[in-house]
């Protein structure tokens, strides 16, 4: 396909960039290297130069749908004729209605109050909030600190910073200012291993210890994403739905990143067959096409919350269920069930297992797991993302590693061959990147 007409990237686009723009978690010193997108269009990004590319992230997991979908863009033209955003504080409208509707339909059946928020570390803030402002107003005041498990990721700004991971996250240059938090190793024992008990203990030691002060638990059901993309036993959360009824301690499950099927449920929850107090939604819950996020809980929860002090949550952004991304959010879910999401991701699951096997017992691999629509390299060394985010490029593939992973999370709606495409090229990337040198084979055993 040929480039759309209009305005063409120039080198002044790339120097504006370059010297003003800053991209995520990148450096203004020494920028690191960016590739301009002319469109987006299924499964591909095209590219200023003309190159295309296969994209293997979703634009970091939410275009579930891919991009330019026609029922998206429509609900979408059809929102703006008519109101693109109003304020929420004392006005209502029928996309957040609507909305609201799916979400507790989608949800545990638990979950019916839905807090619509603006991105994903929003709906966390307001999942902390809702957790300390419920133990508050049943006059439990020392419930004040949440836990969290060590390799977890929950967002970047101050309140979700403090639930993530305090040593080895991205955000421990903060510590010092962020409220005090208290943490758990995360589960020991990995996907598909035979439970034990002990692995658990842990968190009941904790709890047993420190549920006084904990108003709520705060995890990623079964996958931490950010924080390693690591998979954990389905068991250990099921146990720890049990101890934090036990401890009088709440339970906000954090899917923002597994939501809406990408681990082969709709809700990873649904693994261990558990309802949490709190969960949190972002990410895929627009199919990619605005930022959009969503806190739900429990009647009982949000009666003792309004019928506290402050008399309501103490919580308002001002694009609050903006029109346009509730339209369009209510229109990705009902694409999310009209597609058939469990046999996309199974097809997905079955495409990356068989496409990434090639990497098992690579010198430079210590890992490679598959868990629904995820695919995860995990590396021995950090990544040279220098060396291998080009070299991805050329190659025709779009993701974007991080620290000791190479990781995918398709589209959805990528077929078969595509799938096959993209793995292959990984792989001959790394196999590429990765090659000993000379010398090494000359001096190996």
């Amino acid at each position: 396909m040929s480039l759309p007409a209009g305005i063409k990237w120039t080198e002044a686009e790339t120097a504006f960039d370059r010297d003003h723009l800053w991209h995520p978690y990148s450096s203004m010193a020494q920028p690191a290297q960016v590739w301009p997108v002319a469109r987006a269009e299924g499964v591909r990004l095209y590219l200023e130069d003309g190159r295309v590319l296969l994209d293997g992230m979703s634009s970091w997991w939410s275009a579930i749908h891919g991009y330019q979908h026609p029922q998206l863009d429509a609900a979408l033209q059809s929102q703006i004729s008519q109101m693109s955003h109003v304020m929420f504080g004392g006005l209502t409208h029928q996309p957040a209605v609507e909305l609201g509707r799916r979400l507790v339909a989608l949800t545990p059946p638990s979950l019916d109050q839905v807090f619509i928020a603006d991105s994903g570390s929003v709906s966390v803030e307001v999942a902390l909030k809702m957790a300390v402002q419920y133990q508050q107003a049943r006059g439990l005041k020392e419930k004040t600190k949440v836990a969290a498990l060590l390799g977890g990721y929950h967002g970047d700004t101050l309140g979700a910073m403090s639930v993530c991971d305090p040593q080895q996250g991205m955000h421990r240059l903060f510590r010092a200012g962020l409220p005090e938090q208290v943490f758990v190793p995360r589960p020991s024992l990995a996907y598909g291993e035979v439970w034990q008990e002990e692995a658990l203990a842990p968190l009941e030691q904790l709890l047993q210890n420190q549920h006084h002060q904990l108003a709520a638990l705060i995890l990623e059901p079964v996958v931490q994403g950010a924080g390693g993309m690591y998979f954990y036993h389905p068991e250990y959360l099921r146990q720890a739905r049990w101890l934090c009824d036990a401890y009088d301690v709440l339970l906000i499950a954090d899917e923002i990143a597994t939501g809406f099927g990408r681990t082969g449920h709709l809700f990873a929850c649904e693994m261990a067959g558990i309802e949490p107090d709190l969960m949190c939604v972002g990410k895929a819950l627009t199919g990619g096409y605005m930022t959009l996020a969503a806190t739900l809980t429990r009647r009982d929860i949000a009666l003792t919350i309004s019928q506290g002090e402050a008399g309501g949550l103490m919580h308002g952004p001002t694009f609050m269920a903006n029109p346009l991304a509730c339209r369009v959010a209510c229109a990705s879910l009902d694409l999310l069930l009209e597609n058939d999401w469990a046999q996309q991701v199974a097809g997905l699951e079955a495409g990356l297992k068989a496409g990434l096997a090639p990497l098992v017992g690579h010198p430079a691999v210590a890992q490679v797991r598959v868990l629904g629509g995820i695919g995860v390299v995990q590396m021995h060394q950090p990544v040279e993302m220098a060396r291998l985010q080009p070299a991805c490029v050329e190659a025709g593939i779009w993701i974007r590693p991080f620290n000791r992973l190479i990781y995918m999370m398709p589209p959805y709606v990528m077929s078969a061959g595509d799938l096959t495409q993209l793995t292959a090229s990984l792989v001959q990337v790394i196999e590429q990147v990765y090659a000993p040198t000379a010398s090494a084979v000359a001096t190996a055993p």
